[in-house]
Order: C-alpha cells, then sequence, then structure tokens
C-alpha cells in the first residue's frame, strides 16, 4: 500500500508521511483506528529494509534516481584517481645546502652593525657606573622636580604643578 501511494503521489522530491497517509485514506475503506501509528511503523521498517529512502522529511522509492541526493561530507574530498599526474618540478642542484628548521633569520643590517662597533670601541676601557643606567630624559626630570619645589606664585595665575605619587596629609 505504501510504496503504491508513493508511486500514485508521483512527486519527484518523494511524499511525506501525512501525503501517504491521506492517499491511503481515500484509496482504502475500513482502516483500523491506529493507522497512523501502523503507517509510521511500516515507514521506518521499511526504511530500515532499504525499500524506501527518507530525503528532507519525503520518502522515495529506494531505486528512484533522486533517492540518493549527492551530499557533500565533511572534510577534504578524495582525490580523483583518473586526474593526470602533476609535473614534477626541475630536479635540484646536489651541492646547494638543505634548508633548517623552523624560521629563517631577519636580514642584518650592515650600518647598526658599525654603529654598534663603533660605540663599543669608544667606551672600552671606562668605568661603569653601579646600578641602572639613567634614561635620555633625566635631565626633564630634574627640571620638573626643580619647579614642583618652587612656590606657587602669589597672583594665583597658576598653581604649580605636583610631584609623582600620592600628597601628604595635611596635619590638622
Amino acid at each position: 500500500m505504501i510504496l503504491a501511494a508513493i508511486e500514485a503521489l508521483g512527486d519527484k522530491n518523494g511524499s511525506s508521511k501525512s501525503a501517504i497517509s491521506s492517499y491511503i485514506e481515500e484509496k482504502y475503506e475500513g482502516l483500523p483506528s491506529a493507522h497512523a501509528s501502523l503507517l509510521t511503523a511500516n515507514l521506518a521498517s521499511m526504511k530500515e529494509a532499504g525499500k524506501l529512502a527518507f530525503v528532507k522529511n519525503n520518502y522515495l522509492k529506494a531505486d528512484a534516481p533522486s533517492a540518493t541526493p549527492a551530499k557533500r561530507g565533511r572534510g577534504r574530498p578524495p582525490k580523483d584517481p583518473n586526474a593526470p599526474p602533476k609535473p614534477k618540478a626541475a630536479p635540484k642542484d646536489p651541492n646547494t645546502p638543505k634548508r633548517g628548521r623552523g624560521r629563517p633569520p631577519k636580514a642584518k643590517d650592515p650600518m647598526a652593525d658599525a654603529v654598534k662597533d663603533a660605540v663599543a670601541k669608544a667606551t672600552t676601557g671606562m668605568p661603569r657606573g653601579r646600578g641602572r643606567p639613567p634614561g635620555p630624559s633625566s635631565a626633564k626630570k630634574a627640571k620638573v622636580a626643580k619647579e614642583a619645589a618652587s612656590p606657587a606664585p602669589a597672583d594665583g595665575s597658576a598653581p604649580a604643578k605636583r610631584g609623582r605619587g600620592r600628597p601628604r596629609k595635611v596635619a590638622v
């Protein structure tokens, strides 16, 4: 009955369960009250047996041409065995050294090396002071500290710069 209903409905994309059920109810009389559950069970068993194919909520006959649509799987597709082979690269010279592992080093700047060598030669033999060397803005910092130590102008035109850090508590 089910295969006859699918053939009679003749939809190229297959027939839904409700369409098959309504066709069977119109065509055949005296169906049991459990017709819907029996139809569901029979459709499932025919699908498992391979008589029907289930595609996009529709049932098709298994031998129908659109029963198994071309479905792209996950992952990389397999290589085509009929494809022509790729042309081989030019043969390598056996005298060239092999490339090392990892990332190649950056190209070195010849001027930077010359400046570094000149500075190293000029400072040889000079004693170094203890601790971290002063930065390029040490003179600027000294100037700011000197301005902060000077009292504020009496006319109130501009307040004095505050020093770094949290201000001291005012004694009450």
